[in-house]
């Protein structure tokens, strides 16, 4: 399942992507339009800040911004920014692979060429995805 973190990092992502300008937006703003709680909203935005997706400004008319372009922001680095691994197993990752304890042979696996299937296709459709068409 999604987490509300990723959920409400994406929420509020896709508001800053429809503003017309690339001017700072207070949490306030964010929280009250996306029904987000300021203080939940706070820490995921700077997690976001801290990844290079979001930039922000301190003091009167401050607030967070997109440091990019709504399109150059696909939706692959969102997820593993907020959610971790794609992948639903470690022994599908791509990038935080690690063998289960429990299965000799990950070739003969079921569970993991299934797994397999799940991430590729999810993959695609993050890959596939910009911050962009979640806004239109």
């Amino acid at each position: 399942m999604l987490s509300k973190k990723t959920k409400y990092g994406i929420k509020a992502l896709t508001f800053l992507a429809r503003q017309n300008s690339r001017k700072p937006v207070s949490i306030a703003t964010i929280s009250k339009s996306e029904t987000i709680s300021v203080k939940f909203l706070e820490t995921i935005l700077l997690t976001l800040k801290k990844n290079g997706i979001l930039g922000s400004k301190k003091g009167m008319g401050g607030g967070y911004y997109l440091l990019k372009e709504p399109k150059d922001v696909p939706m692959t680095t969102v997820m593993r920014v907020l959610e971790g691994p794609i992948a639903m197993v470690p022994c599908v990752s791509l990038n935080y692979y690690e063998k289960c304890n429990d299965c000799p042979d990950e070739d003969k696996c079921a569970v993991h060429r299934l797994m397999i299937q799940i991430r590729d296709n999810s993959l695609k459709v993050f890959r596939n995805t910009t911050l962009e068409d979640l806004t239109n």
